[in-house]
């Protein structure tokens, strides 16, 4: 079961996540996923990953996202070769495919 509500911002009383918070938060997280099936692909080892997400919605007609801010912070990961791996395996998550242009994705990675 999950519960959404509108921004208060949009008519909404802001209790629970947005729509549109969820279709950002479900990029960073199908970034993630395919990043842990890379490494398991190549066996790269990770010890770590978090992501913090940040959206901003249009300030114009039609209501929309904008902008998604992703700070992928992935630990462990030392080789050169793997984070190029890691790297391309993300930038082409399925989420991020099926967004439209009109949405720029920021994408930070930062291997630690």
């Amino acid at each position: 079961k999950i519960l959404t509500d509108a921004p208060k911002d949009n008519n909404g009383l802001g209790r629970t996540f947005s729509p549109t918070d969820l279709v950002s938060s479900s990029l960073a997280s199908c970034m993630m996923t395919i990043a842990g099936i890379a490494a398991k692909t190549n066996k790269i080892k990770i010890d770590s990953m978090n992501a913090e997400v940040e959206k901003k919605m249009s300030e114009t007609y039609p209501r929309m996202i904008s902008d998604i801010h992703i700070n992928l912070k992935i630990l462990g990961v030392n080789e050169d070769k793997s984070k190029i791996i890691l790297k391309r395996a993300i930038e082409k998550c399925p989420v991020h495919q099926s967004l439209s242009s009109k949405v720029s994705v920021h994408l930070n990675i930062d291997f630690k």
